[in-house]
Formats: C-alpha cells, structure tokens, sequence
C-alpha cells in the first residue's frame, strides 16, 4: 500500500489523471487504480514505465527496492510449495541451523519441531488436500523428523508457548493426539527446551492472534493460509518479541504446564478407549 501511494503521488504531481497516465502506457484505467490501492502488484516493468511518464526517473531505484522487499516479505505458499513440501522442510532446517535461539507462540496446533511423526502426516495430509499439492507426505514427514535432530544441540535454545486450545483441537484422532501431548511432556524435560502452556483460566495482556516464529533476533515468520510471511524489519522483530514477552509473562512452565497437559490427556484417553470417539 505505501508503495502504491508514493506511485499515486508521482502522478499526482506530474498533473496526470489515472486515466491520462494509462493512456500514456497502453493500459486499461483500472490498472493504474488497482497498483495506487494495493490491490495489484507492480512488476519491475511497471514501475519503470510509471516512472518514466510521470518524469520521475530518479525515483525509481526506490521503488524497486521497495518492490523487492514486498516480495520477500510475501511469499506465496502456491510458489513455495509447487515441488511438495519436503523442500519447504529442506529450506526450514537451513534456517534452523543458523538460529541459536528459536521463541515460537502457537495458539491452534502443536508446533512443527514439536509434533510427533503421525501429527505431522495429518497436518501435511490437510496442506495436500487444500492446497492441492503434489503427495510426498512421507518424504515431508521424515524431513520434519530430522529437524528436530535439532534439540540435542547444545548450542540452541527454544522456547515454545502453546495455548491449551492447541493441546485440545480435534484436528487429528484421539490416539494420535495423546501421543502428541505425551511426546509435549517428554519434551519438556529437555534442559534447552523452554515449554509454556496458557490455561483457558489465565487472563490474557496481549491477545493471541496468530502464531509466530522469531528467528534469534533476525526474523519472524507468519505462515497464513494464502502466503508466508517473512519480516525482517527491526521495528516489526521488536513488535513481535514484545508480544512474546506479554505471551511468556502468563503462561504456565515446569509443573504447571505439565498438569495442564495431563489434564488433556485424561480427558482424550477416555475417546482413545472408545473408537466411536474418535476426531474428525
């Protein structure tokens, strides 16, 4: 949208209407419309071309920086996962391995380093479903494993907030998530691993609006389901490490946490008992 408004403005001062400046390019009307609101993405081609119409050459090494730095920002899951999903695994344990250490908050579903194999396959199996993507669910699932080789590495350090509500979604069976919370409570234990878990009874300081990755003190990644977003700018990691600090400062850790867990594992071994319970 900032990008959009400075082109705005570029065509404001040159005198020209939107529809006097598609004119100039060969374009329809609504085109310069959609690019001014951020409803379409400018190619490097575009913003060349405005620039030049508009007497504003100078300005473009800007905006094509500006234009770079949207892309990184927003990079579509569709691209991403084109060749299936072990590859994104692939590109994940590479930033892995330069992160020492790793603060992740998850208000719906377990954490990928955290999940056990046959959590992750049902979540690989929803992102092929949806997402219609080629099936390489098992080469997804060991890649998913090997990440979390990861944990004995006595260099890193990880921190994990959950909310209860991630412990208790029935986004798989009944038998695969106790498996799951039991996989949590071992976790836990590791003296690198940091696990907190917020308790429906806790009164909340910052709301719990999506999930996030903050990679050392580099990056933070917000997957969605349309796009993953990589952000990188000091102020958005400041943004988000102050969040994480709110989300820390009323979670549960050690004993507390474990109750917490061990209360959704009774309630799911009295389903895991009775196959007609099972979670959709």
């Amino acid at each position: 949208m900032a990008l959009g408004a400075r082109l705005r403005e570029l065509r404001e001062q040159a005198g020209l209407t939107g529809k006097q400046l598609a004119e100039s390019l060969g374009w329809q009307a609504s085109k310069v419309s959609k690019i001014e609101n951020g409803k379409q993405t400018p190619s490097v081609a575009d913003i060349e071309n405005w620039t030049r119409a508009t007497d504003s050459s100078d300005e473009a090494p800007a905006l094509l920086a500006s234009l770079r730095t949207l892309e990184v920002q927003h990079a579509e899951w569709q691209r991403i996962l084109r060749g299936g999903i072990r590859p994104r695994q692939n590109s994940l344990a590479e930033l892995d391995q330069k992160t020492r250490l790793f603060r992740v908050f998850e208000p719906t579903v377990i954490p990928g380093l955290l999940q056990t194999s046959e959590y992750a396959r049902a979540r690989f199996a929803e992102s092929i479903r949806i997402f219609k993507l080629p099936n390489d669910i098992n080469e997804a699932v060991e890649g998913r494993m090997k990440r979390q080789d990861i944990f004995y590495r006595p260099d890193k350090r990880f921190h994990f907030i959950l909310t209860e509500a991630a412990l208790r979604f029935g986004m798989c069976s009944a038998a695969v998530m106790l498996g799951q919370l039991d996989r949590l409570v071992s976790l836990s234990a590791l003296p690198n691993v940091k696990l907190g878990i917020i308790g429906f009874e806790t009164q909340y300081t910052a709301s719990p609006w999506h999930g996030f990755w903050l990679y050392d003190d580099q990056k933070v990644l917000v997957e969605t389901y349309s796009a993953a977003l990589n952000l990188a700018q000091p102020q958005e990691i400041e943004l988000y490490g102050n969040v994480f600090g709110e989300l820390s400062a009323v979670a549960s850790y050690g004993r507390s946490a474990r109750a917490i867990i061990t209360r959704a594992i009774d309630d799911l071994s009295a389903q895991v008992a009775d196959p007609s319970a099972e979670l959709p």
